[in-house]
């Protein structure tokens, strides 16, 4: 099932929700459409579980690479060249399915909204103790509002998302370096 719904993911990243057809989810995850109505209700459960599939290896590779690090500032550092990585390229083009998934549906789909929601409230949590991390170890000044800089690290972390779909370039360790700068 975990093949499945990483197919379904890459579908639901790269045309979106309403883009995304059951006939584009039965080609890409090699099922038929009734075995995938056998095991979802519908395009919607199809969605959601791969959105929960998404988030569950997004948030372990973003603790996977801050446990790269040394001390706090370090941990965030390796955090933010994570997102830029995942940013650039093909998996930049594809892009962030929490991302598509805020601008495409939030608006209108309250139990998609309440997910993305809680991922990016889990997401700044993180980076908010990793900077209380750099606070406890010396790394990062005591002055840093924990906080309001986690809230805004997620604004440019979900910024990177959008730019790599965009096809922008990044100058990823002269933007991660200017990043850092909020915790001086």
């Amino acid at each position: 099932m975990d093949t499945a719904l990483d197919r379904a993911v890459r579908v639901f990243r790269e045309r979106g929700y309403h883009a995304t057809s059951i006939g584009d989810l039965t080609a890409a995850m090699r099922l038929a459409t009734g075995s995938i109505y056998k095991a979802f209700r519908d395009k919607h459960a199809v969605f959601l579980a791969a959105f929960e599939r998404y988030t569950a290896l997004r948030q372990e590779q973003t603790r996977s690479a801050a446990g790269r690090g040394r001390n706090g500032r370090e941990r965030i550092r390796n955090v933010l060249l994570s997102y830029v990585a995942q940013s650039q390229g093909r998996e930049g083009r594809r892009g962030c399915l929490v991302v598509g998934s805020a601008v495409e549906l939030s608006a209108v789909d309250p139990a998609v909204a309440a997910r993305v929601g809680a991922q990016l409230k889990t997401n700044e949590d993180f980076i908010a103790g990793l900077i209380r991390e750099g606070q406890a170890d010396g790394s990062i000044p005591i002055h840093v509002a924990a906080d309001d800089t986690a809230r805004l690290m997620i604004c440019i972390t979900q910024g990177l998302r959008v730019v790599g779909k965009a096809r922008l370039p990044l100058d990823g360790d002269r933007l991660v370096g200017v990043a850092m700068k909020l915790l001086a």
